[in-house]
């Protein structure tokens, strides 16, 4: 399964090495275009062509984010394991053939591919290690898993996953919740062919919302201890104060120590109120049947496709 974006000179030649050497017998590819701008619809519509019954194609009707993109290529997709990767050539064809054996042999539910070594930009090496340990905060993640891209799910896991509707999906969360089955196995990666990321800093901020907020309630806890904490520095506060006086301690006072306590806590409660005002907003969202994904057209597929995917 290979969400696409801006990919049109590389799809093409990535499935034909796909389907050359394929993980498993009978192995099928399923294609989202998630809204590329290129000429990716032709080579996805070329892939079908040349290999009729075993490229199904779906192409969404805007860019929606890859993780929406995911679960709409996960709602068609049929087989035990669905190997999900990247449109770009840095994750090896051949790699994904060790994920799927991994999974079998051990017959674990997910099985993530962990790189030896990463071939993005610096800051997006940065971001991601910050991602980690974010994850691994917020989600209960095992420290020592890679949450990365690359990744094979048991047909088990995927059917639970794709019953989430919300707006905002998070697939590495949502496989957080269903299993603790998980193994991770050394791959390759590699730099990317052509083009540059689809992910700007936007997205992963937009990406990083979304883990905080749909997939844990600990920024709403980390409030109320930071609220519990202000309140009692203000309690202390009170009472040295009223000690001072007591004592007759001459303290001059200024509109310094004034103002910077109350732009200290103004900011934290603006803090505060925006993350109250994320979890309001996507539960609205959610309320209003926000799509996750909206498909405009759909071509290919084999003589055992996989379910609809849902429509706006």
């Amino acid at each position: 399964m290979i969400p696409v974006y801006n990919a049109e000179a590389t799809i093409g030649r990535l499935v034909d090495a796909l389907l050359a050497s394929p993980p498993l017998p009978h192995t099928d590819v399923v294609l989202v275009n998630d809204g590329s701008r290129d000429g990716s619809h032709r080579e996805c519509l070329a892939c079908c062509d040349r290999h009729p019954g075993r490229v199904t194609y779906l192409k969404l009707a805007k860019n929606f984010g890859e993780h929406s993109a995911v679960m709409a290529g996960l709602c068609q997709s049929a087989g035990e394991y669905v190997v999900i990767m990247d449109d770009d050539f840095q994750n090896p064809p051949a790699e994904a053939a060790r994920l799927v054996e991994t999974a079998v042999a051990g017959g674990y539910d997910v099985v993530y591919g962990a790189f030896r070594e990463k071939c993005h930009h610096p800051l997006r090496n940065w971001g991601s290690a910050f991602h980690d340990k974010v994850a691994t905060w917020l989600l209960g993640k095992p420290p020592h898993l890679y949450l990365s891209s690359f990744k094979c799910l048991s047909r088990f896991v995927v059917d639970r996953i794709i019953d989430y509707a919300g707006p905002s999906p998070y697939v590495d969360g949502l496989i957080l919740r269903v299993t603790d089955n998980i193994a991770q196995v050394m791959v390759t990666h590699c730099q990317r062919q052509t083009g540059r990321s689809g992910y700007t800093l936007w997205k992963l901020v937009r990406l990083w919302l979304t883990m905080f907020v749909n997939f844990s309630v600990a920024p709403l806890r980390l409030s109320a201890v930071l609220g519990l904490a202000v309140s009692a520095f203000g309690l202390v506060m009170a009472a040295w104060s009223l000690l001072e006086k007591l004592f007759g301690v001459d303290v001059p006072t200024g509109w310094t120590t004034l103002y910077v306590t109350v732009v200290i806590f103004a900011g934290i409660q603006l803090v505060m109120l925006g993350l109250l005002g994320e979890y309001v907003g996507r539960g609205l969202l959610e309320a209003n049947r926000a799509p996750q994904f909206v498909v405009r057209e759909v071509h290919g597929g084999g003589e055992t496709g996989g379910r609809e995917p849902r429509r706006w």
